[in-house]
Order: structure tokens, then sequence, then C-alpha cells
């Protein structure tokens, strides 16, 4: 590791993202349609002493509710989420792999009725560990792990 220090100012009230694989930050700022205005850092490939590179995102204002934690387990299994007040974290917590995975995924399967324009369906996806996949609920198709970035509804 270089002697550089990253410097990211504190946030007072929010959530920090820690661990999200490097390359991906983008793609959980586009998922959880972070405001424009807001007041977000991105800092993207820095050093991990644990993981090589790694992005990282601190957002100002902002708690994640479960269904935008249960999206960033998709994208970044490692990542932690610490909640900030008064400039502090008062809780962390790692990112869990959801058993139930609703409206994020695209079913790979283009004849599932979940890909139908005329079928009012949500996408359902179970874990499937076994087999190192998600399982879609309506067609049995099977989405690798690897995939799930490329299938998610964005």
């Amino acid at each position: 590791m270089s002697e550089e220090k990253l410097s990211v100012s504190k946030i007072v009230k929010g959530t920090a993202i820690d661990h999200i694989p490097a390359g991906r930050g983008f793609l959980v700022q586009k998922i959880l349609r972070i405001d424009s205005n807001a007041r977000a850092v991105i800092a993207a490939n820095v050093e991990s002493g644990k993981y090589g590179r790694k992005d990282l995102i601190k957002i100002e204002g902002k708690y994640l509710t479960p269904k935008e934690v249960n999206i960033i387990s998709l994208i970044a299994p490692n990542a932690t989420i610490n909640k900030i007040d008064d400039s502090r974290v008062v809780e962390k917590s790692a990112v869990k792999f959801p058993n139930l995975i609703e409206e994020v995924l695209k079913c790979p399967n283009l004849s599932c009725i979940t890909n139908s324009e005329n079928e009012p369906v949500i996408t359902k996806f179970i874990n499937a560990p076994n087999y190192n996949s998600v399982q879609c609920c309506y067609c049995d198709s099977l989405l690798k792990y690897d995939e799930i970035v490329n299938n998610l509804k964005v």
C-alpha cells in the first residue's frame, strides 16, 4: 500500500457504504437513485488492505431501507453499511444475501411470464446456493451469481 491516504470529508448524518467491489460504486449509486442534488461522495478504486481495491459511497441525510440493502448485497456481497449520526458511526452491519429477491432482476428466460409486457407480474427469485444461483419463482430458470449484475433492472 502507498503512504498516500484518501481524505474524504465526514458526513454529519447519513450512510457510508464501504467495501464495494472496485468499479461497482457508480452502479450502486444508480440503483439507489441517489438524488443529483444530494451531498454524496463516491470514491472509486481506492486501496483496501483486505480486497486490494474497492469503492465506497457516503450519502448525507439518507438512511437505507432494507430493500436497498438487499439490492446492494446483490452487487457488493462483502459491503458494510455504516449508519452515521453526529459524525460518528452508530451502527455498522454487513449486507446479507436475501432469500427472496423481488422486482430487481430480469429473468434470463425470454419466455418467462415476467418478460411479457401484457402481464403485470413482478419478478421473484429465490436464493439457490447449491447451484451458486438464484432461481425464478415462475419458470425455475437459474441465474448464476456472477450474472446478477448483468440482469439488474436499472
